[in-house]
């Protein structure tokens, strides 16, 4: 039976402008151009080759059979559109098997170059006996069994110039940076550090901004270094300068940003094309590290880079020089048998953060993360249906007749604060007290037809009054950048009579600055009603209590990250609404992404 692809109109236009441009082909070059940008669209950096090799796939309603890897490679390689890496075509042949646009294998090189020039050379001059004694400050012995990663992360991060934290929410990622950038300037003893703190959304940046205030303040330093600790986090997309109409950012590898220091939170939202624009304009001097967790949904867009980064599920790999560097500063220990083998990326500059604190062992929210993230459904089902664990439960999902009936109860409960709130700014704080999480877009249990239902209950009960779109309380989310308004994809504002303009509706959103903003409906860019928002969309969000729908069947989109990443949205509770069996599917089924980037760095 023949594999059956989809084509969009651009895979079609695709393959057309290549077939031109090539000439003479034989029958299945067509099909196979249509499919390297089809791969691109389903968040593909390539196309592996050896995934259709002798196979008959069916491409635009036609079946194709597509001969052996050997000579679909000894064809391609002769061909005027097809370069070899380095070479300036539409398409790249790189190793044995993958084929790229040239744009996409461009990102990936340059995303390599740097992490290997950068994680090969030392992160600066170390003065040991002050960073000991920072070490021992700021990462006092703690009572806990085993490696401290959190301390471990901080020696590696001032030891390379690139460096990644990886760890679940709650296992301490913001804290240890803030307190590698007090050792840093500690060690910078009074000389200018320019340091550049980054997310990839408006609402992740804000987060983070906050998450540093706080943990400033009990920070155990001078308080000269604490006042150089930055508290500013912008995206990704301000730091490098959009300008608006065009695809070019105002920082590249030919004007390369001011800063010796970059800090990137929620770095698994990044795509790869940004990620490779980031990276190469950095100056060659200038320091990078990623805060994320390797086990969330990848970005939206094309690759999974902080994945592949971080080598999948790979145990630790230290140098014996890190080894000898961590006994000496900290008189520490490592595991004795991790000795980095690698030669593209040093283990060195990853450190993978276990310790939770905030879900305690016995949490069931943290059970059940970890048993999905292991791919153990039947564990999970088994702690979402034990009544000893408040935090989580599980309810089979009702039939899509009875879906609104069954929504009322938790809706009312979950939205009546914050929609009794006296001011935009509390209702702001109070609407993150819960949260609808959907995992598809369309469909009866999907975003859309979600918050239709949600208003529909809301208004019955009068919580709402929906005789005008600009009712107060409605949340909106900004789906589209508009910088000039410096409102953002994922943004999330209330609609709340603005006592300033004779109490007509403006849409309040929280201010960089602190407190809220106002901004006319008339003005709004593009956004959804947010009642509900996919699991997708909640990327870089936390809420007190959640509520996850799953649909009644199957979709290739339930994957264990999606899973995992919606759980892990939630401080204090979460109940999930599904069928056991797509359940347990959807935990089997992992996000599979083709690139090269994880073989160039890791060697496999």
């Amino acid at each position: 039976m023949a594999t059956v692809f989809e084509l969009t109109a651009t895979d079609i236009h695709f393959a057309e402008f290549i077939q031109r441009e090539a000439g003479e082909t034989p029958a299945w070059f067509r099909p196979m151009a249509a499919l390297v940008s089809n791969a691109m669209g389903n968040g593909n950096i390539c196309l592996d080759l050896s995934d259709i090799a002798e196979k008959i796939i069916q491409v635009d309603g036609r079946d194709q059979q597509f001969p052996a890897l050997s000579e679909m490679r000894d064809l391609l390689a002769g061909m005027p559109v097809i370069g070899s890496p380095g070479d300036f075509r539409p398409l790249v042949l790189d190793g044995d098997c993958r084929l790229y646009l040239y744009r996409y294998w461009k990102y990936e090189r340059e995303l390599v170059r740097v992490i290997q020039d950068k994680s090969s050379l030392p992160g600066c001059d170390i003065d040991e006996t002050l960073l000991g004694a920072g070490i021992g400050r700021l990462f006092p012995p703690s009572s806990g069994e085993g490696v401290d990663w959190q301390k471990v992360a901080a020696l590696g991060a001032l030891w390379k110039r690139f460096f990644v934290i990886s760890g679940g929410p709650g296992t301490g990622k913001t804290s240890t940076v803030v307190k590698i950038l007090a050792l840093l300037l500690e060690q910078a003893q009074g000389a200018t550090v320019h340091i550049a703190l980054a997310a990839p959304t408006g609402k992740s940046a804000a987060r983070l901004k906050e998450s540093i205030r706080l943990m400033k303040e009990s920070l155990d330093c001078s308080p000269e270094v604490k006042s150089r600790i930055p508290e500013e986090v912008t995206t990704i997309h301000r730091l490098l300068g959009v300008r608006s109409g065009s695809v070019r950012f105002q920082y590249s590898a030919e004007n390369q940003l001011p800063y010796g220091v970059v800090i990137v939170d929620e770095a698994s939202m990044v795509a790869l094309p940004l990620m490779a624009k980031l990276a190469t304009a950095l100056k060659p001097e200038a320091r990078i590290i990623l805060l994320g967790d390797k086990d969330q949904l990848a970005s939206v867009e094309a690759g999974a880079a902080l994945g592949d980064i971080c080598g999948g599920g790979r145990p630790e790999l230290f140098s014996t020089a890190f080894q000898s560097f961590v006994a000496r500063v900290a008189g520490g220990r490592l595991p004795s048998t991790a000795v980095a083998t690698c030669t593209g990326f040093p283990g060195d500059a990853l450190a993978v953060l276990k310790r939770n604190y905030r879900f305690a062992t016995e949490s069931g929210i943290g059970g059940t993360a970890r048993a999905v993230n292991s791919g153990d459904a039947g564990s999970a089902l088994r702690l979402l249906n034990d009544e000893l664990h408040q935090d989580i439960r599980w309810q089979e999902a009702p039939s899509t007749e009875q879906l609104k009936k069954a929504l009322a109860e938790r809706i009312v409960s979950g939205y009546s604060s914050y929609l009794a709130a006296a001011t935009a700014e509390e209702a702001l704080r109070l609407f993150d007290g819960f949260r609808v999480l959907t995992a598809l877009r369309q469909g009866p249990y999907g975003v859309a037809g979600v918050n239709g239902l949600i208003e529909e209950i809301l208004a019955e009960q009068g919580l709402i009054e929906r005789q005008t779109l600009w009712y107060p309380g409605r949340p909106v989310m900004i789906t589209v950048n508009d910088y000039h308004l410096k409102l953002f994809n994922g943004d999330i504002g209330i609609v709340f009579p603005d006592p300033e303009a004779n109490g007509n509706p403006k849409v309040f959103f929280p201010s960089p600055e602190g407190g809220v903003r106002t901004v006319s409906p008339l003005r709004l860019p593009a956004h959804d009603t947010v009642y509900a928002m996919t699991i997708h969309k909640s990327q870089g969000s936390e809420f007190n209590r959640i509520l996850l729908l799953l649909p009644e069947q199957d979709s290739e989109l339930l994957t264990r990250e999606l899973i995992y990443t919606g759980l892990t949205r939630a401080k204090k509770e979460v109940e999930i609404w599904g069928d056991e069996g797509v359940f347990r599917t959807a935990v089997s089924r992992r996000v599979e992404r083709t690139s090269g980037l994880r073989k160039a760095l890791w060697g496999d």
